[in-house]
């Protein structure tokens, strides 16, 4: 008796976890005045982007502090780059998995959820010493990452029609630029002001207000709050078996569409080149160069910046100049990146303005690409349905291609380094041709997707 009881309250409490991440229920009812639906609206489409910025905070913080680390002598190169492709690899599959299940998701509980865990993540790191601690809670810090984008894809999705798509998913990819702005500002003072560890701790006490201001302004769906609703919508949402039956359909059809797989596998390279600058841009000025933590911070802030103006303005240009198409300006901004990379690893030597404008080229590139290539061409070829599934096949590709650069970079890094006099001279030379090969591979990919359409 006692066992059945055990097992009823277990599948009671998995049960309660369930209903409590669901997606809100309908209310036909509602009688409420348009204009607070767009207030709300509102409300939900900024909470989300600010929100996803601060996952990012909790997210590079890790970048800011690699050479404080290595100067203190806690790891080595090679040691941050297994690190920080722990975070990558568990993110490649948390993305997948939690693509899928934020289709089904309450947005708002499921992002909230995951911003409050990475939080906690870099402020336990901040009292770390211990290379395994590290290690996996880095990993474990992934997946609670993987539920941030694919939330904030399917809320836009719910909240706003096909013929916005572009323009408001262009000003949310701008999260990734805010956030990495914060990040290489507010952490890399916090570091130079009082170590490493100040700036993890900060990190998470950062997301755990981010975590405070989703719960209080995002919004699950329209239709839960009596908006946007018709009979046709009434009738579909009445029978929850016809609704799992087309959601299965439809995530099964991004899963045969070869042209996403084509477009993650570009993606992949893109992130290749973009997290090489993010994780290790900093590394590479101070190393290679001679900048300052602060000065190496602010360089690569500036990429960030430029990013929010590329990823603002990618979306709407997309829409009201190509009627929609990405290929043009996404093969124009692979071809920027590429150039940005070049005139930043290839000439010698500390130019400061020069290293200012490479991270404007780049900044301006990579904030299209993350849009366009990192989730958004992808999206406008998937059913409509299964937009979160979209994102996590381009996900998992776009970070098994991130981590792998970590690995890599870290092995190339602390494999061509030799001391001179008591000093560490570093050869960039083979890293320098990973990032650009990158780059340019990721354009030819992209352009064998042109006539690519959706096929619902």
């Amino acid at each position: 008796m006692e066992t059945i009881d055990t097992s009823t309250r277990k599948r009671s409490l998995l049960q309660r976890v369930i209903d409590f991440y669901s997606i809100s229920s309908p209310n036909y009812d509602s009688t409420t005045p348009k204009e607070r639906f767009y207030r709300i609206r509102l409300a939900t489409f900024i909470s989300a982007t600010c929100g996803y910025a601060l996952y990012y905070v909790c997210r590079l913080s890790m970048n800011i502090v690699r050479k404080p680390i290595v100067e203190n002598g806690l790891f080595t190169e090679t040691e941050l780059g297994i690190i920080g492709s722990c975070l990558f690899f568990v993110y490649a599959v948390g993305k997948m998995a939690n693509g899928f299940l934020a289709d089904r998701c309450n947005a708002r509980r499921f992002m909230a959820t995951g911003l409050l865990l990475t939080a906690i993540v870099n402020l336990l790191l901040g009292f770390s010493n211990m290379f395994i601690v590290f290690a996996v809670l880095w990993g474990l810090n992934g997946w609670f990452q993987s539920m941030g984008a694919p939330a904030g894809v399917v809320s836009l999705n719910r909240w706003y029609d096909n013929k916005d798509r572009g323009t408001y998913y262009g000003i949310w990819s701008a999260s990734h630029n805010i956030g990495e702005a914060v990040t290489f500002i507010t952490v890399a003072a916090l570091v130079s002001w009082a170590g490493w560890r100040s700036g993890m701790i900060g990190a998470g006490i950062i997301g755990i207000l981010g975590f405070g201001m989703l719960l209080l302004f995002m919004r699950d769906t329209p239709q839960s709050l009596g908006f946007m609703l018709n009979q046709k919508t009434a009738t579909a949402e009445s029978s929850k078996a016809a609704e799992t039956e087309d959601f299965n359909k439809a995530q099964k059809a991004v899963l045969k569409n070869p042209a996403i797989w084509i477009l993650a596998l570009g993606s992949a390279f893109m992130y290749i080149s973009r997290y090489a600058v993010n994780s290790w841009g900093v590394f590479y000025l101070e190393a290679q160069k001679g900048y300052s933590t602060l000065d190496a911070s602010l360089i690569i802030s500036i990429s960030s910046v430029c990013g929010i103006v590329g990823t603002v303005a990618s979306g709407f240009i997309s829409d009201k100049v190509f009627n929609g198409s990405r290929n043009v300006p996404a093969l124009v901004s692979g071809l920027m990146n590429t150039l940005a990379l070049c005139l930043f690893l290839l000439v010698p030597g500390e130019h400061f303005w020069l290293d200012v404008t490479a991270m404007v080229l780049f900044g301006l590139g990579i904030g299209v690409l993350i849009c366009f290539l990192g989730g958004l061409m992808a999206v406008d070829i998937a059913p409509k349905a299964a937009a979160g599934a979209a994102l996590g096949v381009v996900g998992i590709a776009s970070y098994l291609g991130a981590g792998l650069q970590d690995v890599m970079n870290g092995i190339l890094i602390e494999g061509n380094k030799t001391v001179v006099n008591g000093t560490e001279v570093y050869d960039f030379s083979m890293v320098n041709w990973f990032w650009i090969g990158s780059a340019f591979l990721s354009v030819i990919l992209t352009a064998l997707v042109w006539n690519a359409k959706r096929n619902d």
